[in-house]
């Protein structure tokens, strides 16, 4: 039964570990077996963690886990949590009779939200990203939690949110290497999204979101777009411009069997979705970061035209992952950003 989350696409997992009194928390997405991959950088100040592996010039193929966090620089510990739970269970790249975990990862920053940041020598995100990693299923929770804890856009409390869609009218040549479908099986494509965004996710001050014309039936409330512009729509956003401190974090993922220039491609196509969701978005001010994988699960009979229809796709649910996670966010106690969008508009 679809969920229309990221996980529709069999093979993948989402966990989180959430910590209200820290109002941080960290988003693992673990594969049951290692995945092609490619990323996309827009914003202006990224923080990153071995996305140039990614390149599809280097050496290494596939990967074994992704990684969202909050907590600035500190929450990159949090990949050394999900390599050590996958360490533990046999997962990774041999190299003689070693194996090492391979896991990029990419942070967000939320250090000004209110929560409790005086941790003291060490910083919990390492401990946190194993919790989220052991967590992983594919029934998996949005809004406030994981890595959108204490995420925020320009006026609302930002969050985690995910969708899912089927890619109609693919003349897909059936299934790579072996796998488990018949030929002519459909592809999925799934977003996963922390939206902590320096604009507006809203038309100026709500409730239509920008992504409503991408909306699959009521799944961010059913408002569809006003019937016309609101005069804020493109106001600037009413906050303080902290360099580096906004940043939204995605994953798309799909079943389609793709080489990692083309999950690159795939990558810098559904950033088109960030751009449909937020507004304004990829600024110096930002850390926009896209991955995308590939299972590899059906063969593409069209490569060329097929991925410009996938890529379209996940363009679109990422729009709709966006809005979903800013929906479904409730406001902590003692938040110190934004409200809500249910406290502002009701659910």
């Amino acid at each position: 039964m679809p969920t229309n989350r990221i996980t529709d696409i069999a093979g993948l997992r989402v966990g989180h570990a959430s910590d209200p009194r820290l109002a941080s928390g960290v988003t693992a997405l673990l594969f049951d077996e290692p995945v092609v991959a490619g990323v996309d950088v827009r914003g202006g100040g990224p923080g990153t963690r071995e996305t140039d592996l990614l390149d599809p010039e280097r050496t290494l193929e596939r990967i074994d886990a992704l990684v969202l966090s909050g907590g600035s620089a500190f929450g990159l510990d949090a990949a050394a949590g999900v390599v050590a739970h996958l360490a533990e269970t046999g997962r990774g790249f041999a190299i003689g009779p070693a194996r090492v975990p391979i896991v990029p990862a990419a942070i967000l920053f939320d250090l000004l939200n209110g929560g409790d940041k005086a941790w003291g020598r060490f910083s919990p995100y390492r401990d946190l990203g194993y919790a989220a990693a052991l967590a992983a299923t594919r029934a998996f929770a949005l809004g406030s939690v994981g890595a959108g804890t204490g995420a925020a856009t320009a006026n609302l409390k930002g969050g985690i949110g995910s969708a899912s869609a089927v890619v109609a009218g693919l003349a897909a040549a059936g299934v790579a290497a072996g796998g488990p479908a018949e030929s002519g099986s459909p592809v999925r494509v799934g977003a996963l999204v922390a939206v902590n965004a320096f604009g507006r996710v809203m038309l100026g001050e709500g409730p239509h979101f920008w992504a409503g014309a991408d909306e699959v039936g009521d799944e961010f409330g059913g408002l569809g777009l006003p019937a016309a512009m609101p005069a804020d729509a493109f106001a600037w956003p009413p906050r303080k411009a902290l360099a580096g401190a906004s940043t939204t974090l995605a994953v798309v993922a799909t079943d389609a069997a793709l080489t990692k220039a083309q999950a690159r491609r795939l990558a810098v196509m559904a950033q088109d979705g960030l751009a449909r969701a937020i507004r304004p978005v990829h600024t110096p001010l930002d850390g926009d970061v896209v991955f995308a994988v590939s299972t590899g699960r059906v063969a593409l009979a069209d490569p060329v035209t097929d991925l410009a229809r996938i890529g379209d796709a996940a363009a679109r649910t990422l729009a709709r992952a966006v809005a979903i996670g800013v929906h479904r966010a409730t406001a902590p106690p003692g938040w110190a950003g934004p409200p809500a969008w249910r406290d502002r508009f009701g659910t």
